[in-house]
């Protein structure tokens, strides 16, 4: 479940650019051009992200199916300039000492990197980007996960 809230994070990052904001919108998981190589849980089996702008701030949520057959749900809302997130469902365990934060690119750009640390230290960092035509989100993820070994992700999300 430790390895869910890091699948949701490297799409959360990817809710925080409004504005004619690229990545507005709802996104299911393509799992055949999806993949996860190293420590960790394997991709989900599916999963969808939906991210709605109010305001200065979006809010996220995703759910899904992971790659052990459990459900999963995590919902947070992000500040548009970057930050920490608020996570209203799910996230990291309590007492955990994990923060994730958004730092984001330009406006409209497309694109927008977080990390994820613990106790002052990097575990995660991910990086989306939304295609040229609008069509797909495509996150790299980087991390360590509770044993301490080392993970790559590529999710990719195709637009509904």
């Amino acid at each position: 479940m430790f390895r869910m809230f890091y699948l949701s994070c490297l799409f959360l990052l990817a809710g925080s650019l409004f504005a004619a904001d690229p990545f507005v919108g709802t996104w299911k998981l393509n799992v055949a051009q999806s993949k996860h190589v190293g420590g960790g849980n394997p991709t989900p089996k599916e999963a969808t992200l939906v991210i709605e702008r109010a305001g200065d701030q979006a809010t996220v949520t995703i759910t899904g199916t992971a790659g052990d057959g459990s459900p999963f749900s995590v919902k947070y809302t992000v500040p548009s300039t970057g930050g920490p997130l608020q996570y209203l469902e799910g996230g990291p365990p309590a007492g955990s000492g994990i923060t994730s934060i958004l730092a984001k690119g330009k406006a409209g750009s497309g694109i927008a990197d977080f990390t994820d640390t613990k106790d002052g230290k990097v575990i995660e960092s991910t990086h989306s980007v939304v295609s040229a035509d609008g069509k797909s989100i495509r996150a790299m993820t980087k991390g360590i996960d509770p044993q301490g070994k080392k993970y790559e992700d590529v999710m990719v999300y195709d637009k509904q």
